[in-house]
């Protein structure tokens, strides 16, 4: 990867002898390592066993984790908040766990869309939830820095599964609840 930037430095008419670049190659090369090692992890890593037997059956919500990750198309960052919720069904999963899967996923390349269902499938699939509930608000570089230069725009997905999708009520709490704040 280290000889890749040092190509596209070259190509785009730098100096890689100028002082603020000769580490850049290196840096670059493990900044793009970090910011795609959720290629390099599994679920069954990230959630480590972390899943608890519980009598809870009401709604868990994990509202407003950061996410950082970068458009499969550009390769530009996008950044945000995602939001997750599910209703348990004898099992609930750490705490910590809800967000370090957001990051395995969002650790990748990734079009927003794909990201909010595999959050959302991935939680299902793990917890054997009633239902699940993803919503992912992000700013998108690719659109606020090059091609329509919009500023202030914010994409919002959602993903809904089991009651989630089913049931209008539950629908409606779970949005209730990730909007106070």
């Amino acid at each position: 990867m280290e000889k890749a930037y040092e190509d596209i430095l070259r190509a785009i008419g730098e100096d890689l002898t100028r002082d603020g670049l000769v580490d850049t190659p290196r840096r670059a090369a493990k900044a793009i390592d970090f910011l795609t090692s959720g290629y390099r992890r599994s679920v069954d890593e990230v959630v480590n066993g972390a899943l608890f037997e519980s009598d809870c059956n009401e709604m868990v919500v994990v509202s407003d984790i950061e996410l950082y990750s970068m458009c499969e198309h550009h390769m530009l960052p996008f950044i945000g908040r995602c939001h997750v919720a599910y209703i348990p069904t004898g099992k609930v999963l750490g705490l910590s766990k809800v967000a370090r899967i957001v990051d395995l996923y969002a650790r990748r390349l990734q079009i927003q869309e794909g990201l909010t269902t595999q959050i959302a499938n991935t939680v299902q699939e793990v917890t054997g939830a009633e239902g699940v509930a993803v919503i992912i608000e992000a700013r998108h570089m690719c659109m606020m820095m090059r091609g329509v230069e919009k500023q202030n725009s914010v994409m919002r997905t959602s993903a809904m599964l089991g009651v989630f999708k089913d049931n209008q009520a539950t629908r409606t709490e779970f949005l209730a609840l990730i909007s106070r704040g």
